[in-house]
């Protein structure tokens, strides 16, 4: 019933890379140093345009960062590839939204200038090693010398976080648990590395920017990856300062969010019935959102296995009263009473 965040690891991508101070920092750590050395980090600007495919969405997420080297205008252009195995073409790939930013420029009038440099950086979470050709040129098979005169020829910049050790992973706290969720999204050691990433925010947790962030981190977990439980979640937000206190604001606000988009839903769905009928089925749809929702948060998998019963239930009234009980409730058996 609850819908997940859709295209949880675009979203995650980009809350966090679309933030300068973060990519900075990123850049300055991960780029190559005699790249790095000469980028103007200060000139650093978002240019709000995506290259990727719509049915590609799910698979890749792309950031577009002008920037000025050596007083002259170039392009960082990241691709985040989160798929969990690496995608043989991607050079064919980036290649094409390469030509696709000279061609947009151009016809903002850079046909008066010679065209400016790319960069582009591929990063990657997946499970398998990265084995396909970073080069270009590698993708064909006649390679005859007086051919290749023919043949385009360009590489990309690849940081494969999968394979990096832990203690490689560098930056401030954001980066840092950034990089580290990403890094074991898709791995079963994700439920142990938790603990340690809730440490590393200990010292936000205080701020206004770190319940942001931790609520974001959050959406992303739940979202991102079927390796954790909720309890492992709760366990390991006490490792920050009221951590408890956090993840129940966060929950409720989850709650309340879900019978909002219920009643939204049920509304849509219903007007071809009659708009009584269609806001009465919206409120049942937003009760059930929030309900399925509160005993995912609040109990795990024993809360789950209520849902099927409740879902039987048609009086609103009732269905309210279980939405209730849930935010009180110490454990399942006082749900199961209500029932």
């Amino acid at each position: 019933m609850f819908n997940k965040l859709s295209c949880p690891h675009d979203k995650f991508f980009k809350a966090v890379f679309t933030k300068k101070e973060e990519v900075k920092e990123f850049l300055n750590l991960y780029l190559p140093k005699e790249i790095a050395s000469l980028i103007d980090y200060e000139s650093l600007t978002l240019v709000k345009t995506s290259f990727v495919d719509k049915q590609l969405k799910e698979y890749f997420s792309d950031l577009l960062y002008e920037v000025k080297i050596k007083g002259e205008t170039a392009f960082i252009y990241l691709l985040f590839e989160h798929k969990s195995y690496p995608y043989e073409l991607t050079s064919l790939q980036l290649l094409r939204y390469m030509v696709e930013i000279w061609q947009n420029l151009i016809k903002q009038g850079w046909y008066f200038k010679k065209l400016p440099v790319i960069i582009p950086l591929v990063i990657y979470h997946g499970l398998k090693r990265w084995n396909v050709p970073i080069k270009f040129c590698k993708n064909f098979s006649l390679k005859e010398k007086p051919l290749r005169v023919f043949i385009p020829n360009f590489s990309y910049l690849l940081f494969d976080l999968s394979h990096l050790s832990d203690e490689e992973i560098k930056g401030r706290v954001i980066l840092q648990t950034s990089l580290l969720v990403m890094k074991y999204i898709f791995r079963d050691e994700l439920r142990e590395k938790l603990k340690d990433v809730f440490k590393l925010l200990a010292e936000l947790s205080a701020k206004e920017t770190g319940i942001e962030y931790v609520e974001t981190l959050l959406r992303y977990i739940t979202s991102g990856t079927d390796k954790v439980r909720v309890k492992d979640l709760e366990e390991a937000i006490k490792e920050i300062p009221k951590g408890g206190e956090i993840m129940q604001t966060i929950a409720q606000k989850w709650i309340e969010e879900g019978y909002k988009q219920g009643i939204q839903q049920g509304i849509q769905q219903g007007i071809q019935q009659g708009i009584q009928q269609g806001i009465q089925q919206g409120i049942r749809e937003g009760l059930l959102e929030a309900i399925e929702l509160g005993l995912k948060l609040r109990f795990g998998l024993e809360g789950i296995k209520l849902f099927p019963r409740i879902t039987q239930i048609k009086e609103i009234e009732r269905l309210r009263a279980i939405k209730e009980g849930i935010e009180i409730a110490k454990d399942v058996k006082e749900i199961e009473r209500l029932l």
